[in-house]
């Protein structure tokens, strides 16, 4: 199983650098940031210094949108990027929650998002691309770049499509049934189309926070530096209510019946350990979508995601113990979990 880290980019970008490089040293192979231009600084110039600071961690935005770049703009990045480095970087995409709704935007459409993935992939690894009736290619892309391209996905409709089109697809909880039901709707997805589905890799992406034991006191403590992400993950629930209803055979009940007592949401508390638009999320959810306790319960909930099909667990690290989180993980965690 590789290992990513997710972070947001607050300043000082230094910071986020060093916690990178951290995290290579640790055994991780993928470093994450959040994409929002209005609440954090610009990932793209911190991926530079990222990627020069490190050896092989591949780093990528978790998830970006395309409605705040051009696709030709995005894709000239990534390749960049990969021009300077190696093609060390990966291309998370997603509907644009915090970042169009900060801007005063709606989230994007997923038909959007299927025309921006397939030119950004394209134009990446230098082929062509129409853009809206103009065919551009980049004429100084070398033979061999890559661009994979991840899907974030909740609802069936972008299951069906990460299944279809993307190169991976990136699940932001770490519950077991829904994880099995969700990467069970993307593999079908993928052969239905015609692909194999071991090509669309699979990441589950969480907070994890390792404590000394298992005593009320310390899960009590995880709990509540992991709380923030429950009314993350049910900022898209909320959507996918109003799209499908509360109980709908489209989507579980195991995803949607927490978020009954949502009030309300406010960005500038987005990601954040003590969000205090988060309190309606139950210590069960919390414990479900995140990874909390000692060392080896993360091992066994982590070899459980591993079965289900898991290629990646990418923890989120927004929380009072971010250098100890990694450094766990590096000494006891991974070892045990990759043996």
């Amino acid at each position: 199983m590789d290992f990513g880290l997710v972070l947001q980019t607050d300043p000082p970008a230094s910071r986020v650098i060093s916690l990178m490089k951290r995290a290579e040293r640790n055994g991780f192979t993928y470093g994450w940031t959040f994409d929002s231009a209005v609440l954090w600084q610009e990932p793209f110039v911190i991926y530079s210094q990222i990627l020069s600071n490190t050896t092989k961690l591949k780093v990528g935005p978790m998830v970006t949108n395309p409605g705040t770049r051009t696709w030709e703009v995005t894709a000239s990045t990534f390749a960049t990027l990969n021009d300077m480095f190696g093609n060390r970087t990966v291309c998370g995409i997603g509907r644009g929650d915090s970042a169009m709704r900060v801007a005063g935007r709606k989230p994007n459409t997923l038909a959007r998002i299927s025309e921006a993935m397939k030119v950004i992939r394209a134009l990446g690894r230098g082929d062509e691309a129409d853009l809206g009736g103009t065919v551009v290619k980049f004429p100084w892309i070398k033979p061999g770049a890559e661009l994979p391209v991840w899907m974030a996905a909740y609802g069936p409709k972008a299951l069906k499509m990460t299944g279809e089109e993307a190169d991976g697809f990136i699940l932001q909880l770490a519950d077991l049934y829904l994880t099995e039901y969700m990467v069970k709707a993307v593999k079908t997805a993928a052969v239905e189309a015609g692909r194999n589905p071991d090509d669309v890799k699979i990441c589950v992406a969480a907070p994890a926070y390792v404590t000394e034991d298992d005593s009320p006191e310390a899960l009590a403590h995880a709990r509540e530096q992991c709380r923030w992400f429950g009314g993350m993950v049910g900022n898209h629930v909320a959507d996918l209510v109003s799209k499908y209803g509360e109980h709908s055979a489209a989507v579980p009940d195991e995803l949607t019946d927490y978020i009954k007592s949502r009030e309300g949401y406010d960005y500038s508390h987005h990601g954040r350990s003590g969000n205090p638009d988060t309190q309606f999320v139950p210590d069960e959810i919390v414990d479900r979508f995140c990874l909390i306790g000692p060392a080896e319960k993360h091992i066994e909930k982590l070899n459980a995601l591993r079965e289900l099909g898991v290629d990646q667990f990418a923890l989120y690290d927004m929380h009072d113990a971010q250098e100890a989180v990694i450094e766990t993980y590096g000494s006891t965690v991974i070892p045990a979990v990759n043996g």
